[in-house]
């Protein structure tokens, strides 16, 4: 993959883009590329040397690195476990995870994941969250035999803005947030992770045999889904927008002034930002 720096950012922002220490150990897939699109792994991997990234691209990861590194500052004990990667064989491929923190009560263990992230994420939530950690709760249980009693994500607000927490309900009071994340029964897990094993799996045959990649699903893809718009014609700001044509049309006819109802396709913002880095290779995305 190759690195540029168009906006002519310092050299340690270069060496950090082209010196990424992420590995997943001697595993076959990490949890993080577990609960993602089996089409978006195995083509990044196929596209490897054809990629172009720039430098700016990764600043986010930075800021994240950087974060994990003080939080994981505190020194490890008997009773807290920092930065420690599990492994499991599920139908023959090695599942890694690498747990951010535990703390060891007895024979409980409570997890938490560090994520530098949106408020929209911590207003909204993110169901990945839900399925990495619980993901983590397992190799936690199966490596070590404890029960895990609780799942939090330590979440670090790039975008938190002081004003918006006094002024808007429901924004959180604080840039750095505690997200307590459900915890699934055992028989929900083994079957998430078998199910998602054996997904990766099938695409992986699919490329061996075939030279082909396995679609993404529409959630994979974050659709956003169709929405109507209603506009006082000649205008483009929308009055108000409805997630069906029938309230637009029932809103429009209630208006004393005249009025226009545009249709608003449902984008697929993950493709549309190439925020899997391989849009630009994905028959897929361009309609092929």
């Amino acid at each position: 993959m190759k690195v540029t720096n168009n906006y002519n950012l310092p050299q340690s922002f270069v060496d950090f883009a082209r010196n990424d220490k992420y590995s997943k150990g001697h595993a076959d897939i990490s949890v993080t590329t577990l609960i993602d699109s089996a089409r978006v792994r195995v083509m990044r991997d196929h596209y490897h040397n054809e990629r172009v990234v720039d430098v700016v691209d990764n600043i986010w990861a930075l800021f994240g690195t950087a974060v994990h590194h003080v939080l994981e500052s505190t020194e490890p004990s008997d009773d807290v476990v920092i930065e420690e990667r599990l492994f499991t064989k599920i139908n023959g491929w090695v599942l890694s995870g690498a747990v951010d923190h535990q703390v060891i009560k007895g024979q409980t263990v409570e997890i938490t994941d560090y994520k530098v992230t949106s408020v929209w994420s911590v207003i909204h939530g993110k169901i990945d969250w839900e399925r990495q950690l619980n993901v983590y709760a397992y190799l936690v249980q199966k490596n070590k035999g404890k029960k895990v009693k609780k799942l939090s994500i330590c979440a670090v607000l790039r975008d938190w803005n002081r004003r918006d927490a006094q002024n808007k309900p429901n924004y959180p009071q604080s840039p750095i947030v505690i997200v307590d994340i459900p915890m699934w029964d055992e028989m929900k897990r083994i079957r998430y992770i078998h199910d998602r094993i054996n997904y990766h799996q099938n695409a992986q045959v699919l490329y061996d045999m075939e030279g082909s990649f396995a679609p993404c699903s529409d959630e994979e893809r974050w659709k956003r889904d169709d929405a109507w718009a209603v506009k006082k014609k000649g205008l483009k700001r929308a009055m108000r927008v409805f997630d069906n044509e029938d309230e637009a049309k029932k809103f429009s006819e209630t208006q004393d002034v005249s009025t226009e109802i545009e249709h608003r396709i449902g984008e697929y913002v993950r493709c549309d930002g190439d925020y899997c880095g391989v849009a630009e290779f994905c028959s897929q995305y361009k309609g092929n």
